[in-house]
């Protein structure tokens, strides 16, 4: 089978393309035909020698195929269902323990840039109705650390206000979480064409952080003094400040990510004052990622895909990713 395999210490020139023995099920495990992948930040950093990974790691966390083969014990899947794979594998239900981080497919073990993969069945979950093995792969990672944030930690309901930053994967899919479920959602960008199509997304304030420095009590204006309930949080140390001042009293901050510094200041009088609660968070459970496919099957909608690339145009993929030129998803199909 092919697979794209890292060379360490890591680089876009030390992904190579090889063959390898194509894998078997053993107990409780399921052969997956592997048809598609998306990119996310932990990839890049794991494909850039960010995350450290021993020599011949096969990179990409998120995946999405069919099943060939089933092994003893597996009750769960068939052979021809399509399949949806989990960010971690050993993370059921609860809540974040080590013992359930562990296993990061891509980076803890081998990951979904090949064309097979044999992991236990319990790795993964079905599909949303009507969705494509592509448009599913979209959603392990990115789609999932979202639902996490809003519904699992925020607890937002309908006529909740929702603050996302910038144009990720992490935010897009916050935002049209958030309005399938009847919030209001807040959108940040420096691009005013990526502003367009966040409002064309359906958010209903748009703020330009480069020209509106103070953006945090924009955001708070934007609610007529209320503040926003929920924020997702991708900056960290750079933007927290400003999520802060958005946030009503007792709001709810996901830090998934730290593009805008991983320290400094943080105003921390008024987030004790406002009783706000700032979160570290890092994806969710299969749990988490079954009822997520169950309220996509409730409130149909579809992920934003930028470009499609094949296997052997992972490099070029991820150069892609690097230009900060896409909106939405990259997927890999194969």
């Amino acid at each position: 089978m092919k697979v794209a395999a890292l060379k360490a210490p890591g680089g876009l020139d030390k992904i190579l393309i090889e063959e390898r023995e194509k894998p078997s099920p053993k107990a409780g495990e399921i052969l997956v035909r592997v048809r598609a992948s998306s990119l996310n930040f932990h990839d890049f950093a794991v494909v850039a020698g960010m995350i450290r990974c021993p020599d011949g790691r096969i990179p990409m966390s998120d995946g999405a195929g069919v099943v060939e083969a089933v092994g003893e014990g597996v009750t769960r899947f068939k052979v021809g269902d399509e399949v949806l794979s989990t960010f971690f594998p050993n993370w059921e239900a609860g809540g974040p323990t080590l013992p359930r981080l562990l296993g990061v497919p891509g980076d803890g073990a081998d990951g979904f840039a090949a064309e097979y993969v044999a992991m236990p069945a319990t790795a993964f979950t079905r599909l949303p109705r009507g969705w494509s093995l592509k448009q599913a792969a979209t959603l392990p990672c990115a789609a999932l650390t979202a639902w996490r944030a809003l519904f699992v930690e925020a607890k937002i309901k309908p006529g909740s206000i929702v603050l996302t930053q910038g144009t990720g994967g992490v935010s897009i899919f916050a935002l049209q979480l958030a309005k399938a479920a009847g919030a209001t959602v807040i959108s940040t960008s420096s691009s005013p064409e990526k502003l367009e199509k966040l409002k064309a997304l359906g958010a209903d304030h748009l703020i330009n952080y480069k020209e509106t420095a103070d953006w945090g009590a924009a955001a708070m204006a934007a609610t007529g003094g209320r503040g926003v309930d929920a924020v997702v949080e991708i900056g960290g140390s750079g933007t927290m400040p400003q999520s802060i001042v958005a946030c009503t009293i007792g709001g709810h901050i996901s830090l998934i990510g730290v593009l805008a510094g991983i320290a400094g200041e943080v105003p921390t009088a008024l987030a004790m004052s406002k009783n706000v609660c700032i979160q570290g968070l890092t994806v969710g459970s299969r749990q988490d990622q079954e009822d997520m496919v169950a309220a996509i099957d409730a409130n149909p909608f579809e992920p934003i895909i930028d470009s499609t690339f094949p296997l052997e145009g992972i490099a070029a993929a991820f150069a892609h990713q690097m230009s900060q030129k896409h909106f939405g998803k990259i997927c890999l199909e194969f």
